[in-house]
């Protein structure tokens, strides 16, 4: 028999399984010994009053053996495409990716086209920057296989619940090797040491049933007849032919160059600029869980969420990373952009967040070209190249403590920071346009009375923080998801301006494929038959050094 019993727990018993079966066993007034097993299917920390608690949904195994993972995750039937009509996906981020994995489901082969490295390869141009300081433009922490997200936090919660199934995108995120955490917590992350291996083994799934998947690829421009994408040109000169689903991510600002230089319509989006900034991890902890002590031994390291309105624009927090670490994220010389990311078990004695401010396209000064629609692209190099300057013309980058900022000053020390290539004392205040500086001082002026402690000199500001999103839209039909202007050309996730997240450039990823299909004919009855698809089934190489997806015995 198996009964779900939801509880309401103190962190201890909740982390603890022996504490936990002893409860369980009270609770339903049953011997402990008939219990064969006790599964978490939904787990949510409550740390909004003085005591902590953990909401807990558990599945109850009585007198029975789970199967071999009591968690039900109906795998996905892949068949060879190998022969089928193409389709050319660009980009191998999430919205690429899972686009790619939906189009083998409908029958159809992708070929993945890449920019950069593949994910382990990028490590090394990556460890260049932070040493060095040279950026390869094709290979670093935006580009390359897996996207932005790849060496990132691996944050998989989103609001995007209308757009597509959230569940099946984290069920094949587990499919490909993420644990089955991301399956129970509210707030799911896999973590930068854990996602190459995930993002490996779906590019093995493209490939192994019939996809390809290109390297050191990068698309010059798209070729177009009679109002019709009909495929790509390579910076080596070759062609290649089919619909296309444009998934470049927010930083490919040379192909919203050359899309503007073809006369294909783009509008300038709004964006949100600010800084980084980063406490330790311990003062988080205090605060959020209400303890001097901190999080203690059961609890995860703790994350925060902060929103206000300032002078008619949003402050708020972005990607906050808990035990983690900031990165130097530019996609070019002479730029200096940070991020943050953090490792499966978010165990620095850091926790950094984006703190940053919402930018609209009528808040630009008057000395960006109105009719431009890359003016927010070119809002952002700028504030880019002035942190840049700023430096040693490494990726060394301007910081400020927090009170210093808030108080208009120049910090004569900083605390130690996470952030590899280094720190030197700036105005942070003076290098971010007036009305960014003065929303974040008044927001963290708020922060701070609803956070005793947030507000502190131990915490420091690092910047520049500008690619929270793209600053172009592609305009699409909402229905046919195909450009307004033309036909087979699907702009899809985040560097289309249509997502915000893993999951979301993922959901996003598969309605593109979804669209094209319909494009090129696939019966619906073919598409409505594979999307219900719940086969226990995933087709794996019997001959690869790449990870291989998990499969389910029925």
């Amino acid at each position: 028999m198996i009964q779900q019993l939801d509880l309401r727990l103190d962190p201890k018993t909740a982390y603890t399984p022996l504490l936990l079966l002893r409860t369980v066993s009270d609770r339903l007034s049953i011997d402990a010994n008939r219990i064969k097993h006790v599964q978490p299917v939904r787990r949510s920390i409550d740390a909004r009053q003085r005591r902590v608690m953990v909401n807990l949904s558990v599945m109850i195994f009585i007198d029975e053996q789970p199967s071999s993972t009591p968690l039900t995750v109906p795998a996905l039937i892949y068949p060879d495409v190998s022969h089928s009509r193409e389709v050319i996906v660009v980009g191998a981020g999430p919205a690429g990716l899972f686009a790619a994995l939906r189009l083998i489901e409908l029958g159809i082969k992708p070929i993945v086209l890449e920019r950069g490295k593949d994910v382990d390869s990028r490590r090394k141009d990556m460890a260049v920057i932070s040493r060095d300081g040279i950026i390869n433009p094709d290979s670093n922490y935006c580009f390359g296989e897996g996207g932005a997200g790849a060496y990132s936090d691996g944050k998989l919660y989103t609001r995007s619940k209308k757009r597509g199934s959230i569940e099946k995108i984290l069920n094949i995120f587990y499919l490909n090797g993420a644990s089955e955490d991301i399956l129970i917590d509210a707030h799911p992350h896999i973590g930068t040491d854990r996602l190459p291996e995930v993002i490996k083994s779906i590019r093995n799934q493209i490939i192994t049933s019939g996809g390809e998947v290109r390297f050191n690829t990068k698309v010059e421009s798209l070729n177009i007849t009679d109002g019709k994408v009909t495929g790509v040109t390579i910076t080596d000169g070759s062609t290649l032919d089919g619909p296309v689903i444009l998934a470049t991510g927010h930083s490919a600002r040379d192909m919203y160059l050359s899309l503007q230089h073809s006369g294909i319509k783009l509008e300038p989006k709004g964006i949100a600029v600010g800084v980084r900034l980063e406490h330790p991890q311990q003062l988080i902890d205090s605060i959020r869980y209400h303890s001097p002590n901190g999080r203690g031994k059961y609890l995860p390291a703790a994350e925060y969420t902060m929103l206000t309105r300032v002078d008619g624009r949003a402050v708020y927090s972005f990607c906050m990373c808990p035990g983690g670490f900031i990165i130097p994220a530019a996609s070019e010389p002479g730029q200096l952009v940070v991020n943050g990311m953090s490792p499966s078990n978010r165990g620095t004695k850091w926790a950094n967040s984006g703190m940053v401010v919402e930018v609209l396209p009528e808040d630009l000064p008057d000395t960006y070209n109105e009719a431009d629609d890359l003016k927010m692209m070119r809002y952002q190099e700028d504030i880019e190249r002035r942190f840049f300057e700023d430096g040693d013309g490494s990726q060394n980058a301007p910081a400020q403590r927090m009170t210093d900022f808030v108080n208009s000053r120049l910090s004569s020390s900083l605390e130690p920071t996470s952030y590899a290539p280094g720190i030197h004392t700036a105005r942070i205040d003076h290098l971010l346009p007036g009305p960014i500086a003065d929303r974040l001082k008044k927001g963290f002026i708020e922060f701070g009375k609803k956070n005793r402690g947030f507000l502190t000199d131990k915490a420091t500001l690092i910047g520049a923080e500008t690619r929270t999103s793209a600053p172009v839209r592609i305009p699409r039909d909402p229905v046919t998801l195909q450009h307004l202007d033309l036909n087979g050309l699907f702009p899809c996730g985040e560097g289309a301006g249509y997502a915000g997240g893993i999951v979301s450039a993922a959901i996003d990823g598969e309605r593109c494929a979804d669209a094209a299909a319909i494009y090129l004919g696939c019966p619906r009855h073919q598409r409505s038959s594979l999307n219900k698809s719940h086969a226990l089934r995933v087709v794996t190489a019997s001959n690869s050094s790449i990870p291989t997806p998990r499969t389910l015995a029925t």
